[in-house]
């Protein structure tokens, strides 16, 4: 289910969304400040409700061409190079709220506002970086030491490409659910649940 797609509606609601759920974390470092910057890309805010937890996430939605040119760019290892940490879409780095413990790919994560990163390798495999400090412009100043977890991402190759990179919370009958990150041939997920 998407929210309302008008734009200082969205932004209105994920910024009460972050300041709630970093309420209940304990204190971190704030970023630095940086002021406004232009947003490059359009963004989007995801949620689902699971195993009575609602986990949403907030993240920029950039395309396989230049937004300038036009010119087609080459994903991984390209614009999102290999074995260097990325924000996980465009802009702001990627926020992940939840309003309980999850079990992210067999990490423990509290509930509570989070950063998504992506360590992509050249092997094709890549992993998904849980970070507690929030409010992040891109990867550009990525502190390890506020990182809570590293999982593996389960790769898979895709048919058809997606141009636009594009996050899913999608159910898992077995109960959870999954994150999925897709963009070009390539579909990274993990599975979560709610911690017991």
């Amino acid at each position: 289910m998407k929210l309302p797609s008008s734009p200082a509606l969205s932004k209105g609601l994920t910024l009460a969304l972050a300041l709630a759920a970093a309420a209940a974390l304990p204190a971190q470092q704030p970023a630095a400040p940086a002021g406004p910057r232009p947003r490059t890309s359009p963004h989007e805010t995801i949620h689902l409700r699971a195993d009575n937890n609602r986990v949403t996430v907030v993240y920029g939605r950039p395309h396989s061409k230049a937004p300038r040119t036009g010119a087609a760019r080459k994903i991984w290892g390209g614009l999102v190079p290999f074995g260097k940490v990325w924000r996980t879409g465009a802009d702001e780095a990627t926020l992940l709220i939840t309003q309980q413990a999850l079990d992210i790919g067999g990490a423990a994560v509290p509930a509570g506002a989070y950063t998504l990163y992506t360590l992509p390798a050249e092997d094709g495999s890549a992993q998904l970086l849980i970070n507690r400090k929030i409010g992040q412009w891109g990867s550009e100043a990525y502190d390890e030491s506020q990182e809570l977890a590293r999982v593996p991402l389960a790769r898979e190759e895709l048919t058809d490409p997606v141009d636009q990179f594009t996050m899913a919370l999608e159910r898992n009958p077995a109960g959870g659910a999954f994150l999925r990150l897709r963009w070009e041939h390539a579909q990274f997920s993990v599975p979560y649940s709610v911690k017991k």
